[in-house]
């Protein structure tokens, strides 16, 4: 959903570090974060939870400036036909140094370990999201659907790279995580909204807790594949840039019939067919680090 008709707010681009040791990177995204029993016990609960100051300034900095980069270079004209739009990058970590530090990060792999108590645990893949000024919402959905996985020890981690006002469309939850039960039935349509609004009807029927907060700069959330979740349109000026990580405990195999929703699920897990374990090159264990 595009063309929003409203008048957008304006906001100061953020400030951008172009050069940024390796090394400090490194250590930033390597210090552990220290979660609490009670961390564990609502993410559990309700599917997700927010962290605040996973991320140092500076580091988000270093990853807005990453992600702009490479849409630069991979989109044609980006900067003359950027406005409305939703674009997506995968696999960033294979063709940029920075950007593979924050997606093989001991310190977010070592949060989703314990938010899902895995002892060890893998990537699947990363995922830039980026919601360009007067981009229309995202639909309800929850991610079971797109991961191939035969598991449901899966979790992502939405990393801002920006503050995230309410009127850019930051992430939004439905909770607690047993709601998924209540829309199960309703079958997946990628090709209309029809999904989207028997989800949103059922929503507001059984009352479901709706949870929509802005993210201060350095807040992470973390969601589980179960957990259902939307966002709003971007009413401002400025990009709403996001890197999504997604990562699932050790021994994971493949379901023995990945649908076309799984999309091009052989790129994340190469040389694995169907019921096998996932243990490919792309699918580094990223906590513990050896």
């Amino acid at each position: 959903n595009s063309n929003t008709k409203n008048i957008l707010i304006e906001l100061p681009e953020p400030s951008m570090l172009k050069n940024s040791s390796i090394i400090e990177l490194k250590n930033e995204l390597n210090k552990p974060y220290n979660l609490t029993a009670q961390n564990i016990k609502t993410f559990k609960k309700n599917g997700f939870i927010k962290l605040k100051n996973v991320l140092t300034p500076r580091v988000t900095q270093v990853l807005r400036y990453e992600i702009l980069s490479l849409l630069k270079k991979t989109f044609k004209n980006y900067n003359d036909n950027k406005k409305n739009r939703f674009l997506s990058l995968e696999m960033m970590w294979l063709e940029n140094t920075s950007i593979r530090e924050f997606v093989l990060s001991s310190r977010i792999a070592k949060i989703c370990a314990e938010l899902i108590s895995a002892k060890k645990i893998r990537l699947y893949h990363d995922n830039a999201l980026v919601k360009e000024s007067g981009c229309g919402r995202t639909p309800w959905h929850f991610d079971d659907h797109h991961f191939p996985l035969d598991t449901n020890d899966v979790v992502t981690a939405w990393i801002p790279a920006q503050a995230i006002p309410i009127e850019m469309g930051p992430l939004t939850f439905a909770q607690p995580l047993e709601v998924y039960k209540l829309v199960k039935d309703i079958q997946f349509n990628e090709f209309d909204t029809s999904y989207d609004r028997r989800i949103s009807n059922v929503f507001k029927d059984k009352k479901v807790s709706i949870v929509e907060e802005p993210f201060e700069l350095g807040e992470v959330s973390f969601h589980h594949n179960l957990c259902f979740h939307t966002a709003s349109e971007n009413k401002t000026t400025q990009s709403r840039v996001v890197l999504a990580n997604t990562y699932f405990a050790d021994g994971a195999r493949v379901v023995n019939n990945p649908t076309m929703i799984s999309g091009d699920w052989k790129k994340f897990i190469p040389e694995t067919k169907p019921g096998e374990i996932v243990s490919s090159n792309l699918n580094p264990i990223c906590w513990p680090v050896k």
